[in-house]
């Protein structure tokens, strides 16, 4: 496993370009370092020192603490490019800059600045669900727990941990209601004891390690709760939820991978001949119209993803809380652009002959990095089912746009 990098100098000058020009500098860094990001299963120095320099990592961090303050959409179009460069790169990057926005939006104020009052402010990674156990205690809370998918922790300084809070005698904290309770914390990188075990064949360079952490004291003002809906800060960004901020982010990350399959089988087909085609299989009736149609659902998933997330995000703006049928089309959006990367990268691989396989080859990565994309549990078939119902009220009612 790649050892925390050292952290970048920072550029002033960075902080008048736009967020995309900014992405797409990034971008043509991870495309040269795509092949040494997958062999070392992580993302190379050059690329962490990139994001850094360009104030990424912290694009949703109100720029009171050091960030760029960008809404959820923008932060979607940063996402999607870097993905587009490359699936892991994007994926660790959607995983670093969405959780760090979430320590930035609900810690208390206190333990927001131990984070990100710095130069270099902090970077989060790794599992904020509740399956550690905390152990209430004068101040905080001690820690024990095994953790999985850290995506992007090589080159974090702050790792998550989410547990279940005990009394001293180890009995679980029950709310009102009798549920759990549960606390999402963020420990110093060097307090967590990283394990590897990350030998996948797909999204492979987003280092998703395993760690875990023994008996770690963790102060109150480094942990929220969990399943909160209400954010300590005001930006109105942070109404999206914990929820909606965190899953939200898989929907570019497919939409990158989707971009990337369509370009590289393009410059496939224009140079691949193959048995019973007279020229080159770009030429061909029948890939055209396949393209045509795959290109076509891309197109109409990107649409989508965005009309509902610009909605979602104009609607909180105004001052409103999202209603039910918001949050059911953001999650639709969601997982159905998963189903939809795979189906167009899946075009792609029938089409892209040995190019599909070989390694390194960028059509085989973005091919791979979408199938395991779709096995995300927050991205399971399921949540298209609980999205159904407030929607078809919406047409039973004859409300539906």
């Amino acid at each position: 496993m790649t050892a925390v990098l050292n952290e970048p100098t920072t550029s002033a000058d960075t902080d008048a370009r736009d967020h995309l020009a900014r992405a797409k500098a990034v971008a043509e860094i991870v495309e040269a370092e795509a092949n040494d990001i997958e062999d070392q299963a992580t993302i190379t120095k050059p690329v962490y020192e990139a994001l850094a320099e360009q104030r990424l990592f912290w694009m949703l961090v109100p720029k009171e603490l050091n960030g760029m303050g960008l809404g959820l959409v923008e932060s979607f179009e940063v996402i999607e490019e870097l993905s587009r460069a490359d699936g892991s790169t994007g994926w660790a990057f959607m995983a670093n800059s969405l959780s760090t926005s979430l320590a930035a939006g609900f810690l208390a104020d206190k333990g927001a600045r131990d984070l990100f009052d710095h130069e270099v402010p902090g970077i989060t990674a790794g599992m904020i669900l509740p399956t550690g156990s905390g152990k209430q205690v004068e101040g905080g809370y001690i820690v024990t727990g095994n953790y999985q998918f850290a995506s992007g922790s090589a080159h974090a300084s702050w790792i998550g941990a989410g547990f279940v809070v005990t009394d001293e005698e180890g009995n679980p904290l029950t709310t009102p209601d009798g549920g759990p309770v549960c606390r999402t914390a963020f420990v110093p990188r060097e307090k967590a004891e990283f394990r590897g075990n990350w030998n996948v064949w797909g999204l492979v360079g987003t280092g998703s390690y395993d760690y875990g952490l023994t008996e770690v004291f963790i102060p109150e003002e480094h942990a929220f709760d969990t399943f909160s809906t209400t954010p300590v800060r005001s930006e109105p960004v942070y109404k999206f939820g914990l929820l909606g901020i965190g899953v939200g982010g898989h929907a570019p990350v497919a939409l990158g991978i989707a971009r990337h399959a369509l370009d590289e089988i393009v410059k496939v087909a224009t140079v691949k001949g193959r048995v019973g085609y007279p020229t080159v299989v770009g030429d061909s009736e029948l890939f055209k119209l396949e393209f045509a149609k795959k290109e076509a659902l891309y197109r109409a998933a990107r649409a989508y993803v965005y009309e509902v997330h610009r909605e979602a995000e104009e609607w909180i703006n105004a001052g409103n809380d999202l209603t039910e049928v918001h949050n059911a089309r953001l999650r639709q959006s969601i997982t159905w652009v998963q189903e939809v990367a795979a189906e167009v990268t899946g075009f792609a691989h029938r089409w892209g002959g040995s190019q599909s396989f070989r390694n390194p080859t960028a059509l085989g990565r973005a091919t791979r990095d979408a199938m395991i994309a779709t096995q995300h549990l927050l991205v399971d078939p399921m949540t298209m089912v609980d999205a159904a119902g407030p929607i078809m009220a919406e047409y039973g009612e004859g409300r539906a746009r």
